[in-house]
This record gives C-alpha cells, sequence and structure tokens, in this order.
C-alpha cells in the first residue's frame, strides 16, 4: 500500500469574493490588453498602409470601452483586496503600454502569493 499523503489545503489568504474580484480584474486586464495590441498590432497597419479606416474605428471604440471597464474593475478590485499601494498606479501606468496589463497582471498575483 502506499504512504499516505498528506492532504493540500486551500491556505490562500484572499477570501471567495477576493479570489472572483481578482479572477475578473485578471480576465478584464487580459480583454483590454488583446483589444490595445489588436489596435496597435492590425488595425493602425491597415489604416496606414491599405488605406481601411474602419478597423481603427471598431477595434479603437471596443479597446476604449474595454479599456473604461479595466480601469473601473481595477479600482473596485483595489477597494475589496486591500491592494498594496503600488498597484493600483502601476495596474492604470500598465494598461497605456504594450503587454502591460498582462506583465501587471503577473506581477500582482505574484506579490498577493
Amino acid at each position: 500500500m502506499p504512504p499516505a499523503q498528506p492532504m493540500i489545503e486551500n491556505t490562500s489568504p484572499l477570501s471567495k469574493e477576493q479570489r472572483t474580484a481578482l479572477k475578473i480584474l485578471t480576465i478584464a486586464g487580459y480583454l483590454e490588453g488583446t483589444s490595445f495590441l489588436l489596435l496597435l498590432g492590425v488595425a493602425m497597419p491597415l489604416k496606414y498602409m491599405l488605406a481601411i479606416p474602419e478597423a481603427v474605428k471598431y477595434v479603437g471604440m471596443a479597446h476604449g470601452i474595454l479599456f473604461i471597464a479595466y480601469i473601473l474593475i481595477l479600482i473596485g478590485t483595489a477597494s475589496k483586496i486591500k491592494l498594496p499601494i503600488w498597484a493600483l498606479p502601476a495596474g492604470v501606468m500598465g494598461s497605456f503600454l504594450p503587454f502591460g496589463p498582462f506583465i501587471f497582471d503577473h506581477q500582482l498575483k505574484k506579490k498577493l502569493k
């Protein structure tokens, strides 16, 4: 018979509500970051190289909505989880940079563990 293995308990310092808020922030960040990369990498070249301005119109509008939603979700999550003082400005600054939301999410989860 194999030796008994110890039970791994969920020792996360976050409550279920806080984990849900963090998951929603992660999803919003990934959507916002992806829309920004699509805007920069696909829609802008289509507009300026192939004279197709509609791509920027629609992708830009989607990105704008996702950006505002991300900032609001970030503020809500910061109040629910009591994020470190650096997290809110870093999250906002990260949303202005390509790949910023992805890096911010990684750093935040690393610090919260």
